[in-house]
């Protein structure tokens, strides 16, 4: 059975505020990384999944897309690579 590593990326939608983005673009700020902007916070997460291709990735645009991320306030996308 075919092994294969998904790599998913969580990010906040544009239109949703990020606290924790601007704090660290302030923090940046502070110790004169005055040319960096636009900071946003998001998730990375690995994951390890076996069987046929098709059937993973139908697994995993379910598991993004249900467990992973808040489709309301969140962008996802994955990469998926054979092991």
């Amino acid at each position: 059975m075919p092994h294969y590593t998904a790599k998913v990326y969580v990010t906040l939608k544009p239109s949703i505020l990020d606290p924790q983005g601007r704090t660290v673009e302030r923090a940046l700020s502070h110790l004169e990384h005055d040319n960096v902007s636009g900071v946003r916070i998001g998730k990375y997460i690995e994951l390890n999944l076996n069987g046929e291709k098709a059937e993973v990735e139908a697994q995993l645009r379910d598991i993004t897309e249900n467990v992973l991320s808040n489709p309301i306030m969140e962008d996802a996308r994955w990469e998926l690579t054979e092991a």
